[in-house]
């Protein structure tokens, strides 16, 4: 045998014997990542970009803080996943006289910059504050298609008086554009100017533009050309003392960064044959979760092809819900009142383990600890259907939990 053919031998059998050590490939349907499907070349490109974005780490010298919660997007979305609690926001406010809600923006609000570059000291939370929440982040994967539900479906599933007398009275949250909001053709402002929100825990934000530019200044500190001014923590001083020069970022790279979060893909359901899981979905149905955890939404035409007119999946109806006294953070955004939350998306609830260091996190700041907690976890609009779960039988229960973990 020839030196060159025992080489190429040996090689292969090294190849061979290290794949029974190699981790199975994962499947498409148990990873969040990744691009929609029919993407252009051109647009594959922009989604590279925006999630090279994703993942940028900053520095002081990048124009980190100098007040900030995190480094990049990806330390509180790891594989575009659900956050965990170590890294949660903090937002906090007071009720003014009226019951007109004051987040306090003149002295560091609505959010919490807990951590502080080399130099700084970090914001407390002022004394005044009557109103203090925790938010944990969301998983990031199918926003797209959300942002692309028309205001008009919207407005047709919300349901304020309750006329249906079905205990059930979503409604949207109205909120004020900030000056470089640029609505899309299917956005609808209401007599005072103000356009439904979608994105948040209480759906304050009007877009992913909106969304992302809030995340690069009250998460990470960042500038960019729609926000030049980096948080102030006014407990040292009222003056913005950051010596990077603005914008941190330009336009392009906060525009890559949105079209990346609009492309990734939905999270993809599992298991859907098996009988457990197809008898979960009815028992889901059958309790009312799916009054507000809406299975079947449809986008409409929007700029990018891929995203228009897909009838999807998500379990949410995007809408506001009065949650109870429970889960009454005494904190508002928007029009939306303390004890209301936007309906959280239930894809990909099953692969929040993995996002968060193999255990669940649910609810909006991570309190509940398994699918069942969070559910007991429901009150006020959704106590009734609480109810009707706590009455299944314990076979019943399994089965609802084994079709929400497929998701």
């Amino acid at each position: 045998m020839s030196f060159l053919r025992f080489l190429c031998l040996s090689i292969f059998l090294i190849i061979v014997g290290c794949e029974k050590f190699l981790p199975p490939e994962q499947s498409e349907s148990d990873v969040l990542d990744g691009p929609m499907e029919g993407l252009s070349p051109e647009q594959l490109a922009i989604f590279n970009r925006g999630d090279e974005a994703f993942g940028e780490v900053f520095t002081p010298a990048t124009g980190l803080g100098p007040y900030y919660v995190a480094a990049s997007c990806a330390t509180c979305h790891a594989g575009d996943g659900k956050g965990h609690p170590f890294n949660n926001l903090t937002r906090f406010g007071k009720f003014d006289t009226g019951n007109a809600f004051n987040q306090m923006l003149n002295q560091g609000g609505p959010q919490l910059q807990n951590r502080a570059i080399v130099g700084f000291v970090p914001e407390v939370i002022p004394s005044t504050a009557t109103g203090v929440t925790e938010l944990t982040a969301p998983s990031v994967t199918g926003l797209g298609l959300l942002e692309a539900v028309s205001d008009a479906d919207l407005l047709a599933m919300a349901d304020p008086n309750d006329s249906n007398g079905d205990g059930i009275s979503g409604r949207v949250n109205w909120v004020s554009p900030p000056s470089f909001f640029s609505p899309f053709p299917f956005q609808i402002p209401d007599s005072s100017g103000r356009y439904i929100g979608r994105f948040g825990k209480k759906g304050a934000a009007l877009n992913l533009l909106h969304q992302t530019v809030g995340a690069y200044k009250q998460d990470m500190g960042v500038t960019s050309d729609f926000d030049m001014e980096d948080p102030i923590n006014y407990a040292v001083s009222s003056q913005i003392i950051d010596n990077v020069p603005d914008p941190e970022v330009p336009a392009s790279r906060v525009q890559d960064l949105v079209f990346y979060l609009r492309t990734l893909k939905a999270p993809i359901q599992r298991d859907e044959s098996n009988s457990d899981v197809i008898a979960g979905k009815q028992l889901f149905i059958d309790v009312q979760c799916e009054s507000c955890h809406k299975q079947s939404l449809t986008s409409t035409t929007t700029d990018i092809a891929t995203l228009s007119n897909i009838q999807f999946s998500p379990y949410t109806d995007l809408l506001l819900h009065d949650m109870g006294t429970g889960l009454d953070d005494g904190y508002t955004e928007g029009s939306a009142s303390s004890s209301e939350w936007k309906t959280p998306a239930l894809w990909g609830i099953g692969l929040t383990k993995d996002a968060q260091g193999g255990n669940y996190f649910l609810m909006h700041d991570g309190r509940a600890r398994s699918i069942e907690e969070a559910i007991l976890l429901h009150g006020g609009e959704a106590e009734n259907s609480k109810n009707m779960y706590v009455a299944l039988t314990q076979s019943e229960k399994e089965q609802i939990i084994q079709f929400l973990e497929s998701l």
